[in-house]
C-alpha cells in the first residue's frame, strides 16, 4: 500500500510503502481488538482501593452486653459490619486486576488496529514531527491544513521537545514515541499520524517479533515397536517324550 508523505504545511514530500501484512489485513477481528483493549485497561488499574475489615477497625473490643437475657440478638463486638462505625463486609481489598494475554495475540491485535485505520483511510504519514519553536497556534494551523482534528501522532524514536510542548494544549491530540504505540490509543482517536521514522520503527518492530516467534518443530515420533512372533506350541507327543 502506497501512501503520500506530506508536511505540516500540506505540501507533498514523496511517498512511502506500508507493508500489507501490517496495514493491509482485510478481515479485522473485533474480538482480538476487544481482548487487547480489556487487557490494557485492566493492566493500568492500580488496585489500591481497600476497606477496613473487623480486625483493622479502631473500636473497643468489649462485649456489648451479656449473651442471654436481653431479648436482643447475641453480639460480641461493635466492630461488626451492621453497626455504625464498624467494618465493611465483602468490600474491595488490594489486588491486581491484570489478566493474561499472550504476546502473539497482542502483536496480532496491533496489526489489526493499524489495518483498521488504513482500511478506513485514516492514516496520515508526515515527513517529520518537529517545530522550531513550541507554538500551539502554529501547530494547530498545520493540523488544519492536513485535516487533522482528533489524532494519535507517533513522532518517531523520540518526541521533539518543541512539538510535544505545542501539542499538549491541543484537545484530542496525543503524541507518543514509537515505543508508546498501542492498540487502545490507536482505536480511541479518529486519525493515526505516523512520521517516516515511525513507519520504519513499526516495520522493524514487527520484523523483530516475527523472527523471535519461530515455531519449534514437533519432535519426531518414535518408530513403532515390532511385536515378537509367538512361539510355536510343542506337540503333545513332544511333551510326553
Amino acid at each position: 500500500m502506497k501512501v503520500d508523505v506530506i508536511k505540516l504545511d500540506g505540501k507533498k514530500s514523496g511517498s512511502v510503502d506500508l507493508p500489507d501484512d501490517i496495514f493491509g489485513i482485510d478481515e479485522i477481528r473485533a474480538d482480538i481488538l476487544q481482548r487487547c483493549v480489556t487487557w490494557q485497561l485492566a493492566k493500568r488499574r492500580a488496585g489500591t482501593h481497600k476497606i477496613q475489615v473487623r480486625n483493622e477497625v479502631s473500636y473497643t473490643g468489649k462485649k456489648l452486653y451479656r449473651q442471654k437475657g436481653t431479648g436482643g440478638a447475641r453480639h460480641g463486638s461493635r466492630r461488626a459490619a451492621q453497626f455504625v462505625g464498624g467494618a465493611k463486609a465483602h468490600g474491595p481489598v488490594v489486588r491486581s486486576h491484570e489478566v493474561g494475554l499472550p504476546k502473539k495475540v497482542r502483536a496480532l491485535a496491533l496489526r489489526h488496529a493499524l489495518s483498521s485505520k488504513a482500511k478506513a483511510g485514516a492514516v496520515v504519514v508526515l515527513d517529520s514531527a518537529t517545530l522550531e519553536v513550541p507554538k500551539t497556534a502554529a501547530l494547530r494551523a498545520g493540523f488544519a491544513k492536513i485535516g487533522v482534528k482528533n489524532a494519535l501522532v507517533i513522532a518517531g524514536p523520540e518526541v521533539d521537545a518543541a512539538f510535544g510542548l505545542a501539542a499538549r494544549n491541543i484537545p484530542n491530540v496525543d503524541v507518543l514515541p514509537n515505543a508508546g504505540l498501542n492498540v487502545y490509543d490507536v482505536l480511541r482517536r479518529e486519525t493515526l499520524v505516523l512520521t517516516k521514522a515511525a513507519v520504519e520503527g513499526v516495520v522493524a518492530r514487527f520484523a523483530q517479533n516475527g523472527a523471535a516467534a519461530v515455531v519449534a518443530p514437533e519432535p519426531a515420533k518414535p518408530a513403532p515397536r515390532r511385536r515378537a512372533a509367538p512361539k510355536a506350541k510343542a506337540s503333545a507327543e513332544g511333551d510326553a517324550a
